[in-house]
């Protein structure tokens, strides 16, 4: 399995995992909560990599375009 794994200093996200057979982001918030994000394409998540504010590229980039299952919640 393709897994890449980075924890980070954010306000919003704790930990961002993506998993490249899948095309599936995992989000960790700093409030705990946990969602997979699904049909990620992987340039996608290569911006999010280098984005300098991963909070706002996730809210502008990732949410409302690509389903998601909720993991964990607060």
């Amino acid at each position: 399995m393709a897994l890449k794994s980075y924890n980070m200093p954010s306000s919003v996200v704790a930990n961002m995992k993506y998993n490249e057979e899948e095309s599936s982001l995992r989000i960790t918030y700093t409030s705990g909560a946990v969602y997979d994000y699904i049909g990620v394409p992987p340039e996608v998540f290569k911006e999010m990599e280098i984005a300098g504010s991963k909070g706002t590229f996730l809210n502008y980039m990732i949410k409302g375009k690509y389903r998601y299952k909720k993991i964990r919640q607060v």
